[in-house]
């Protein structure tokens, strides 16, 4: 039996998978302890409730698709809007560097996938799925994909498959970026600053911290890195900057849709959340740099996580677990051979190209983290080495500002190469 829920409960299941999923990751230490996301925890004990009512008793659920259709899209226009390229200048050619070393590694990504998927007789579309689209480009980016792939091309199970990677990539890119770190930092002859049993090493640790932030200018990136560091932090934003905000967003749907339907049947046709990223893009620098407009960017990360929030927990609750029957061996081998590659290319590429210091170190722990997983995961693993060893300012003004946007305009652009080749 078919139960059809109007937009109204489906907004309401939404925000209680939320709720339980926050309070899934306050109390079970393991889902703090790697960063999943409260959509994430909650929407995926509901999509096993799902799967239980359909196995059991033949229950179906269908969600009101226009919804999670609307919160996806503000999610990637909130991408654009922050994807601020006047902060390229900012971060310098270090920054530069990296964000070339990081879509090498999407590419090389991307072929892994394939070339697996291919020889393990699956789509090789799939193959993009176990690759950037979930690993480099998280939830949100493995169900924009994933329903583009489901309903363009056929793909049957692609944004289920994309959660489950995504899920899986959290919890690796969590795990190896330590050890690779520290197994750099041991290279460099670099020991442990302080012993937490040393309560004198300790206080070192503090001045030594305190001397670093003084002598290095952070600029007004401290306060935009608190944004992507801190996404649970509370935001004052004021109804005026709010209004503003939902204006900009409008802009960017709207632009969407008009070019989603100009460019439908061309070659520049592209799936409508990339017209709002793009579109959030040339909003966001028109304005700041044609009319030196002040983006409220506390505002955008707001409604941007919300969004993003919503439509995890509206896509888990329209998983299908049961369509993912007999890809789970094949798939497995796929995510594994792309942590053993994350590793690789961080110790032996991203550590090297970025100059073979402890920075350098360090970024090859915040790449771990998004690689596989999300902006928090890499945030995570570089406090994990500078809390022990010293800081770095080179990666914590980096990493964010990458992994935070950067990366996902990256990944738009080789994942749409990609499937236009294997499509």
């Amino acid at each position: 039996m078919e139960i059809v829920l109007n937009g109204y409960y489906t907004l309401i299941l939404a925000t209680l998978v939320l709720l339980l999923g926050r309070f899934l990751v306050k109390r079970v230490k393991f889902l703090g302890d790697f960063n999943i996301p409260e959509p994430v925890a909650g929407g995926l004990i509901a999509a096993v409730v799902i799967y239980c009512l359909n196995w059991f008793f033949g229950y179906s659920f269908t969600f009101q698709k226009e919804l999670q259709t609307a919160c996806m899209l503000m999610f990637f226009a909130s991408i654009g809007l922050s994807a601020d390229f006047g902060r390229l200048k900012a971060g310098g050619k270090p920054l530069l560097i990296f964000l070339f070393v990081v879509s090498g590694f999407i590419i090389f990504q991307n072929l892994i996938g394939v070339g697996l998927s291919a020889a393990l007789g699956l789509d090789p579309l799939m193959g993009l799925v176990a690759g950037s689209i979930s690993l480099t480009g998280g939830h949100g980016t493995a169900g924009a994909w994933g329903s583009t792939l489901e309903d363009k091309y056929g793909l049957v199970g692609a944004t289920t498959l994309g959660i489950a990677c995504a899920t899986y990539g959290l919890v690796a890119g969590g795990i190896i970026g330590g050890p690779v770190a520290k197994r750099l930092t041991n290279k460099l002859g670099i020991k442990p600053t302080a012993n937490k049993d040393n309560p004198s090493q300790v206080e070192q640790l503090a001045d030594n911290q305190s001397l670093y932030s003084t002598k290095h200018d952070l600029g007004d990136d401290t306060a935009h890195k608190e944004i992507f560091e801190r996404p649970d932090n509370i935001r004052l934003i004021t109804a005026s900057s709010a209004i503003e905000t939902l204006a900009l967003f409008a802009a960017c749907l709207a632009f969407a849709d008009i070019m989603t339907a100009f460019a439908k049947d061309t070659w520049f046709e592209l799936p409508t959340f990339v017209w709002a990223l793009f579109g959030g893009v040339v909003i966001r620098n028109a304005l700041t740099m044609v009319f030196n407009f002040d983006m409220f960017d506390r505002a955008i990360d707001v409604f941007g996580n919300a969004a993003l929030s919503l439509f995890l927990a509206m896509a888990l609750l329209s998983l299908k677990l049961w369509e993912l029957t007999g890809l789970a061996g094949p798939i497995l081998v796929v995510l594994v051979a792309q942590t053993i590659a994350m590793i690789g290319y961080a110790y032996f590429v991203t550590f090297r190209i970025m100059g073979k210091d402890y920075d350098s170190a360090v970024l090859a722990a915040g790449h771990c983290g998004f690689g596989l997983g999300a902006t928090p995961t890499a945030i995570a693993n570089m406090q994990a080495i500078t809390d022990r060893y010293m800081p770095s300012h080179k990666a914590f003004l980096i990493v964010p500002m990458v992994g935070a946007f950067f990366v996902d305009l990256m990944n738009v652009a080789i994942l749409q190469s990609f499937i236009g080749i294997f499509g």
